[in-house]
């Protein structure tokens, strides 16, 4: 059986689950998977096991709880440190679409403020020069800083599935990662010395490039 059929058998096997049986297990199962670094098929293999054996001890008026203990995550984090690490295509593709996504918004953003601060305010210019060996260092940083808000988000959600928060702080605190991130960036972009070959980009091509790199990080999304 492959990882979307293990998938697949494990959200119809849930649905015998009791509500809080249902709620223990899948906080459990939520973590586990945002291991990142474990193989995928082994990892849904053992949510799997983990799943048959708690809904035969259901059936014996047994909880999540009397199975796996109270404390959820020293439990989880046993499970994931048995588990062997591994890359897959799935985790490459998660990690191509951060890069694309983080790119889309700020070449997108870029280029939409030009364009209105240009029409609205009268300021700056729809054509920007561009230094070629700035620009190369930016996008090496964008690179790696659009990798660094993807384990952070990762690592937040991880943290967040067995703490149980409301949806309010956990909007906020992703607001707050992606803030720090794009803003640490933004500075640095901003006091790069300028150096290498010059050219210049119309307003509206930073738009359509970032549109571009959207359109391809939901592709790789859709096709995970």
């Amino acid at each position: 059986m492959n990882t979307k059929q293990l998938i697949e058998e494990n959200n119809q096997k849930r649905k015998h689950l009791t509500k809080e049986n249902k709620d223990y297990y899948e906080d459990m199962l939520v973590y586990i998977r945002l291991a990142y670094d474990k193989s995928e098929e082994e990892t849904e293999e053992v949510l799997s096991e983990m799943l048959d054996h708690l809904l035969i001890a259901q059936e014996e008026g047994k909880t999540a709880e009397d199975i796996f203990g109270h404390d959820k995550k020293a439990f989880a984090d046993e499970i994931i440190c048995e588990l062997p690490k591994m890359l897959t295509k799935n985790q490459l593709s998660l990690m191509f679409m951060g890069i694309f996504f983080f790119l889309a918004t700020a070449l997108g953003a870029s280029g939409l403020f030009d364009t209105i601060a240009y029409h609205l305010f009268n300021f700056g210019s729809l054509y920007k020069t561009y230094y070629l060996g700035t620009e190369s260092v930016n996008l090496v940083l964008s690179i790696i800083f659009s990798l660094l808000f993807l384990v952070l988000i990762l690592q937040y959600l991880k943290w967040s599935s067995i703490k149980n928060l409301n949806s309010v702080v956990e909007f906020l605190v992703t607001w707050m990662i992606g803030v720090m991130t794009f803003g640490v960036f933004f500075v640095i972009y901003y006091f790069m010395p300028d150096f290498g070959y010059t050219y210049q980009v119309p307003a509206y091509i930073k738009i359509i490039i970032g549109v571009g790199f959207a359109i391809i990080g939901y592709i790789i999304n859709k096709r995970r």
